[in-house]
């Protein structure tokens, strides 16, 4: 996603789905646009992607559907970073 600049001197996103059902299996950060008119992001790895909708296995384990039609922008991202272990208490 690239960063334009308009008339008036304001930065503005330029938004664009670079993914395809090709990328099924691939992590994915997809945003898209809620009836509300707000946006939302949503990551994790795309499980399937078919009849308009998408299905994406968040690091949770939960399973976020995304309709086709209300993607604003979405590309392929790198794995996520191993999560921390907790540091184990000092005795004390």
């Amino acid at each position: 996603m690239g960063v334009a600049q308009s008339m008036s001197g304001y930065l503005a996103a330029r938004l664009v789905v670079s993914i395809s059902p090709a990328d099924v299996g691939q992590r994915v950060s997809l945003r898209r646009r809620l009836p509300t008119g707000e946006y939302s992001d949503v990551v994790g790895v795309l499980e399937s992607w078919s009849a308009g909708t998408l299905r994406v296995r968040r690091r949770d384990g939960a399973v976020a559907q995304v309709a086709e039609a209300a993607l604003a922008a979405g590309k392929v991202v790198p794995a996520a970073p191993p999560r921390r272990r907790a540091r184990p208490e000092p005795p004390g």
